[in-house]
């Protein structure tokens, strides 16, 4: 059995960057990812972040897709309490138009953000992630075909039937993307706690929809991968810098590699980064290839995404040229393995 690769993407600000290089930077990741034989490429909403570019997903959405004729570009996810249902049917009703068979839609309940931006992006924070089974039956109506005969249409919209995910890192969203018969991704990159319990509540729990007739469960894992373990190691000093800072509460620019990532951080910042960060793959193909195995072997995942926010553009686009062909590589196995069993049945 084959299990398909893909990319979460943050368009992360470089230190020393622009908004304008790292969207730029998404583009061509987005077109080696493709040429690489990835299967999505998602980008995720976040707001008042001086480190990611990504905020307007559905804009840069049509950016990403515009330039690539074949790869699943998506948002991983739309933060659905921050808008109108209504308004993101149109969104993506008009990326499905634009680009049919090519757009996913998924969808998350978080803010995205800190208390203050989340006042300024909703108005009025009574509207909080309560709503959202309602917001997202309500996304459902708007984008089926049978949206024609609501008194409200979204047009482009209405019949485009955008597959929609649940994104999440905790229970919430395993029960939900159940009830609701829908894929589910849980954000293990960044809330790895969960990871096993929700996988199993999810797949216990689920119900057959429309879009969806058996569970189908996507692990996220940070990716860097280089010639050397050692290469690789100082290039993911820059996610732990990264990770870090957001506890210290001093979030910027994605910082440059460090030789030596104990002078960085105190022993409780360790522990929390390594909690933080236990799902992860660093090293070189054949480290590479013993973490993601694992990782396969122990979520029995139907996909993987990978994050990997490098701060070298050149080396961010040869780690996952290397993650891919690692994936090829362990897929082929997987598949000859099954040949044999069968053989011999």
């Amino acid at each position: 059995m084959t299990t398909p690769y893909s990319v979460l993407d943050l368009s992360p600000i470089a230190q020393g960057a622009t908004a304008a290089q790292a969207l730029r930077n998404s583009l061509s990741v987005a077109q080696r990812a493709q040429a690489c034989g990835y299967r999505r490429y998602w980008v995720a909403e976040h707001h008042n972040m001086i480190g990611n570019a990504s905020s307007a997903s559905a804009v840069l959405i049509g950016f990403l897709a515009a330039g690539t004729d074949r790869i699943r570009i998506g948002s991983g996810g739309v933060m659905l309490p921050n808008h109108a249902p209504l308004v993101i049917a149109e969104q993506f009703g008009t990326l499905a138009s634009l680009y049919p068979d090519r757009i996913d839609l998924g969808i998350g309940r978080a803010p995205g953000t800190d208390p203050l931006t989340a006042r300024a992006l909703r108005r009025d924070l009574q509207e909080t992630g309560e709503g959202f089974p309602q917001d997202v039956l309500e996304l459902q109506t708007y984008l089926s075909p049978e949206a024609d005969q609501h008194p409200v249409k979204a047009v482009p919209g209405m019949g485009t039937e955008v597959p929609l995910w649940i994104l999440g890192s905790s229970l919430y969203g395993a029960q939900l993307a159940a009830y609701f018969g829908l894929p589910y991704a849980f954000a293990s990159h960044f809330a790895p706690a969960d990871l096993f319990e929700a996988l199993a509540v999810y797949r216990q729990n689920f119900k057959p929809s429309k879009q969806l007739q058996k569970p189908y469960a996507m692990v996220l894992v940070n990716v860097v991968a280089a010639g050397t373990d050692e290469e690789a190691l100082h290039l993911y000093t820059s996610v732990q810098q990264h990770f870090v800072r957001m506890r210290r509460n001093t979030r910027g620019q994605l910082p440059p590699p460090i030789d030596d990532i104990n002078t960085f951080w105190s022993e409780a910042e360790r522990h929390f980064a390594q909690q933080m960060l236990a799902c992860s793959a660093v090293g070189s193909p054949e480290t590479l290839k013993g973490h993601l195995s694992q990782i396969m072997e122990k979520t029995q995942a139907q996909e993987l995404m990978f994050a990997g926010q490098i701060f070298d553009h050149q080396a961010r686009l040869e780690s996952f040229t290397i993650a891919a062909q690692v994936m090829d590589e362990l897929n082929e196995q997987t598949n000859k393995a099954a040949q044999l069993a069968q053989m011999l049945d």
